[in-house]
This record gives C-alpha cells, sequence and structure tokens, in this order.
C-alpha cells in the first residue's frame, strides 16, 4: 500500500512481483466481487457519459466487456454492463461512487483504481487516449489527485529501466537487488525515469520484451504482464511507443508534399512518456522569438514534448510583416484613432484609419500565403498521427495564431477517416484565424477525446483587420467563443491577458496557465525564481509603458488593458 506519512505528495501503489511461480493479482482483483462489480458499473456509465456519440459505441462496450474479464466478474453480467456503456442507468454513477469510497482498499489508498484501470488500459500495447480520459475521470470521481496518473505512467516506464539494469549485473548480486527492492519498490522515487525507459525500447527495437515483461509485471500485475513476455508481445510493447521507439523526431518528410517545403518534429523535453503534446508555433520573428520552441520554454504537460517546425521561411516573413505594421502604428493612431464597435458580441473595425490601409499590403500578402500553407500543414500533420507515427499513445496538440489553425485543418482532415478516434486527447487553440461556427467544429467530438479549448481576446484588431474584407457573418474562432453545445468545449476570454496579437508568444506562459496546462517555473536574467507568467519588474514597467504610448491612451502605471476594454460586453 502507498506510502503516505503526511510530509509529501502520496506515491504511486505498485503491485509487488510475487515469489517466483507465484501469480499476483491486479489490484483491481483484490476488491470483493461486489465492489468489482460497482467498479465495472460505474466505468461503463462514465463511458456513456464522457462518449455518448454513436461513433464511439462500439469502444464503449468493447472497454466494459475486456473489464468485466479482466476483473474476473461472472460472463453474467455482460448485459448489465453494456447496457451501462450505451447510456442506460446513469443516474447511479453518484451512488456506484459512494460504495467504492466506502471500501477498505480504497479508504486506504485511493489510486487503487487508477492504477488498475492504467494496468488494464495498456495490457494490449495500444494506450487509448479515450482511456486516458476515462481514468482522470474515475480518478476525479473517486477523490484520488488526477495528477498522480503521470507518476503512475512514470513508474511503469522506471520498472523498464530497473529491469535493464538488473540484468547487466551477476546473477548473485541481481538476486540480492531484487530481495531488497521488493521492500521497498513501491516507494520509487520518480525522476529521470522515463528517460531511461524509453531508451530500452528503442535500443532494443522490441527485442527485449520478455525482460521488459518481467518488470512491467511489478506494475500492471503477473496476468497483464503474460501475454507481454510472448513472442507476440515484442510488438504490442513496441507499439506503444512507434517504431523502433523514436517516437516523432524519427519522422522525416522525405520529399515535398504538395506545397509543404518543410515539416519536422523538434524536441522540446528529453524524456519518455505515455502521453506526448505537440506544440505548434504561429509565427516567427527576429530576436527572441527567431526559433519554433522560444514560446514553449514553460510547457509541462508533459516529460515528452515537441514543437513542430513548419515553414520557416514564410513564417519569418509574416512576422517581419506583424513587426512592421505595429512598429509604424503609434505614429499613426496618434493621428487618427482606431474606431471600434460592437456588433453581435464582436468587436468589428468599421472605419480603419487610411494611413494602415495604405500598408495593409505588407501583411496581406505573407498572411494569405501563411494562411494556405498552414492548412496544408494541418492536413499533413492529420496524416502523421493516423499513420501512429507517434506510437499508439495519447496525444495533446496546442498551437497559437496559425499554429493554432494547423491544428483546426489536422482535425478536419482526420474527421473525414474511419479510424480516427482514440489519437488525440486534448487540443488547445490560442487566436485562431479559423471559422468558429460550431458547425465547423462539430465533427472534431469525434477526433477529440478530452478537451477542445479555444481561447480568444474580443480586442485583437490585428487578426480583426487581417480578417476586414470578410463578411461581417464570419465567425472568427480567436475573436470569440466556439458556441458548440458540447462538455469537450471550453471557451476561454484571454482579453485580461492578451493586448493584442503578438501577445500569444510574448505571455504565453500566463495564457497557459489560464487555460489550465501545467506549466514549469522560468528565472528571470539575475537568476530569480519567477512565478509560472510572471515578467521581470523592469521588463513589466517597459511592457506597460510600451502598451500605453502605442495605442494612445492613458493607462495607469503597470496596466496591460487592451484597447476598447471598455467597450467589452
Amino acid at each position: 500500500m502507498a506510502a503516505s506519512d503526511g510530509s509529501g505528495p502520496r506515491l504511486p501503489r505498485v503491485a509487488e512481483p510475487g515469489v517466483e511461480g507465484e501469480p499476483h493479482l491486479p489490484t483491481g482483483r483484490e476488491l470483493t466481487e461486489a465492489n468489482r462489480f460497482t467498479y465495472a458499473a460505474l466505468c461503463g456509465i462514465s463511458l456513456s457519459q464522457l462518449f455518448p456519440e454513436p461513433e464511439q459505441r462500439s469502444f464503449c462496450t468493447d472497454f466494459v466487456v475486456g473489464l468485466v474479464k479482466w476483473l474476473d466478474l461472472s460472463e453474467a453480467v455482460l448485459p448489465t454492463m453494456t447496457a451501462f456503456a450505451s447510456g442506460l442507468g446513469g443516474e447511479g454513477a453518484d451512488m456506484f461512487a459512494q460504495v467504492l469510497l466506502k471500501d477498505p482498499i480504497l479508504k486506504d489508498d485511493p489510486l487503487v483504481i487508477t492504477q488498475d484501470l492504467l494496468s488494464f488500459s495498456l495490457k494490449d500495447g495500444c494506450y487509448d487516449a479515450r482511456a486516458r480520459v476515462l481514468i482522470c475521470h474515475m480518478a476525479s470521481l473517486l477523490r484520488a489527485p488526477v495528477e498522480e496518473l503521470d507518476l503512475l505512467e512514470e513508474t511503469f516506464l522506471e520498472s523498464l529501466k530497473e529491469t535493464k539494469e538488473e540484468d547487466s549485473e551477476s546473477a548473485e548480486a541481481s538476486r540480492k537487488k531484487k530481495e531488497n527492492r521488493r521492500k521497498w519498490k513501491r516507494y520509487l522515487l520518480i525522476g529521470l525515469a522515463t528517460v531511461g525507459g524509453g531508451t530500452l525500447i528503442g535500443v532494443t527495437g522490441g527485442l527485449a520484451a520478455p525482460l521488459v515483461a518481467a518488470g512491467a509485471a511489478t506494475v500492471i500485475g503477473s496476468a497483464g504482464a503474460a501475454a507481454l513476455g510472448s513472442a507476440a508481445g515484442i510488438a504490442i510493447m513496441t507499439s506503444l511507443f512507434g517504431a523502433a521507439g523514436a517516437g516523432l523526431t524519427g519522422y522525416k518528410m522525405k520529399k515535398r508534399v504538395g506545397a509543404i517545403e518543410e515539416f519536422t518534429f523538434l524536441p522540446l523535453t528529453e524524456g519518455r512518456q505515455l502521453h506526448i503534446t505537440v506544440a505548434i508555433t504561429g509565427w516567427l520573428a527576429s530576436g527572441k522569438y527567431r526559433t519554433f520552441n522560444a514560446p514553449w520554454a514553460a510547457l509541462a504537460r508533459s516529460r515528452e514534448q515537441y514543437c513542430l517546425a513548419w515553414e520557416a521561411k514564410y513564417l519569418m516573413e509574416l512576422g517581419n510583416a506583424l513587426e512592421t505594421i505595429l512598429s509604424g502604428l503609434a505614429n499613426m493612431v496618434a493621428q487618427e484613432a482606431l474606431k471600434y464597435t460592437v456588433l453581435s458580441g464582436i468587436v468589428a473595425a468599421l472605419t480603419w484609419p487610411a494611413s494602415l490601409l495604405s500598408v495593409a499590403n505588407v501583411i496581406d500578402n505573407p498572411w494569405g500565403v501563411c494562411l494556405y500553407r498552414s492548412a496544408e500543414v494541418g492536413k499533413h500533420l492529420a496524416h502523421i498521427l493516423l499513420s501512429r507515427q507517434q506510437g499508439r499513445r495519447p496525444v495533446t496538440l496546442i498551437g497559437f495564431s496559425l499554429g493554432a489553425r494547423v491544428i483546426y485543418f489536422c482535425l478536419q482532415e482526420m474527421a473525414q477517416e474511419k479510424d480516427c478516434q482514440g489519437i488525440i486527447e486534448d487540443v488547445v487553440l490560442l487566436g485562431a484565424p479559423v471559422d468558429g461556427e460550431a458547425k465547423n467544429w462539430e465533427p472534431f467530438r469525434k477526433v477529440v477525446s478530452g478537451r477542445i479549448v479555444n481561447g480568444y481576446c474580443r480586442a485583437d484588431w490585428l487578426l480583426s483587420f487581417v480578417y476586414r474584407t470578410s463578411s461581417v457573418r464570419l465567425r472568427v474562432a480567436g475573436l470569440q467563443p466556439v458556441l458548440l453545445q458540447d462538455r469537450r468545449v471550453e471557451n476561454v476570454d484571454l482579453s485580461s491577458v492578451v493586448s493584442g496579437h503578438l501577445d500569444y508568444a510574448r505571455q504565453m506562459d500566463v495564457i497557459l496557465k489560464a487555460v489550465g496546462i501545467r506549466t514549469k517555473p522560468s528565472w528571470d536574467e539575475k537568476g530569480l525564481l519567477l512565478a509560472p507568467g510572471s515578467l521581470p519588474q523592469e521588463e513589466s514597467r517597459r511592457a506597460a509603458a510600451t502598451s500605453s504610448s502605442a495605442l494612445g491612451v492613458d493607462c495607469p502605471s503597470g496596466s496591460l488593458e487592451p484597447p476598447c476594454q471598455a467597450l467589452q460586453p
């Protein structure tokens, strides 16, 4: 059972390896038969609530049928469980959760169900995004810390690393070490475990599968590991991490694809994890933001994170155009103010300054080119993910501006394929220059298992300006909410954080926190630790001064209020 002395975070409960030849039951089977029924029933009801769409029905049914067998329940309960998974009996969810919370095993360690569901979900070498969403949901219902799922996933990879180390020692030393480890295996500290775990798969190309299975047994139990030790288990384990364990960095665009000239995944972190994150930058600019990874320094969604490097030449031209038009803005607004009005909650420019319109071609050309190329890149990304280059693991996509547009067209392309489910866990689109009509976002429900986040700023005049020739009926997602009624869709108004389109890169650490994405601490130039999203005092004052002078408005010292804030409905 997990150690908990109140002095730190609870460490994952890890199943002890049994005596050689004596199998150890998965933790879920340690519950009473009545509570195993309750556990399976709660999963069935939760699946029907999380994934009510008809195209998700087969997944929900197959999941509960497999779980019934995993928990060693009688086949007689199958009709009941499939009924729960199809949407019947949803009103009993709270009652089932309360029953489980009274179980002595769960009282002592609320992570038991989380670990057991993780073990069950990994047993076939395919970590479906829908399964991970269910695990997080069940953890929440049973009052287990959701963030500790990451620790459990890392413990699984840690076991692979340790097994590799043990095999390299002498038999006697290994025997003694294993004997000692049985006493404290469950108290494993999680450090750089994912690096070793991923390396084992990558270097051996799966040939160490029987060795890997021996370590995996300590986490997923002997029953779950039995299949992994077989010849077929070689392919099962490697499928989690993609071809030869290389993941997305192993992908190289061998030849030009349509109009796309550049498409490469760059690592943001060096770890390995059972779920990955891909960040997509919207433009490049001289100075601090000349690289694709620059805006993502604070991102800590996963130990395995990548950024997509795409069409750098055109994104740099766009970034230079944005800086050019903004550098001249201070002089323009000093002579004639930008006039805005509110129409159905949309900030629409009715009268643009003649001086601004006269230089519109500076931005219109590179913007139009990048609009087209971002759509093509998004479609190509869709086929990379559908081909499972990343392995069979959940993927989260985060992008701003044209990077968000890449995600939009990626989802649009994936939605047209039959095997699009279970790949994408969450998506976060920030300042997206795409159509925000609900009907165009509806197909994304079958592609995304978790959250669909639309971060927008009503006062983003630059985004409004580039759409000035469009019909006033066009709903731009980066300027307003997407009105789709679905538990996945979350609209986050970033107007208090984002004062202009370029702030999506400059304020990314603050924005990530605002939309519920985990960030890591940052340091200022003097080596002082800053809270995520904060700026050094001098830089904050400088940014405030620049904002107020460029916009031609009087702002209190330190205020970063966007223009026309008073017009917000």
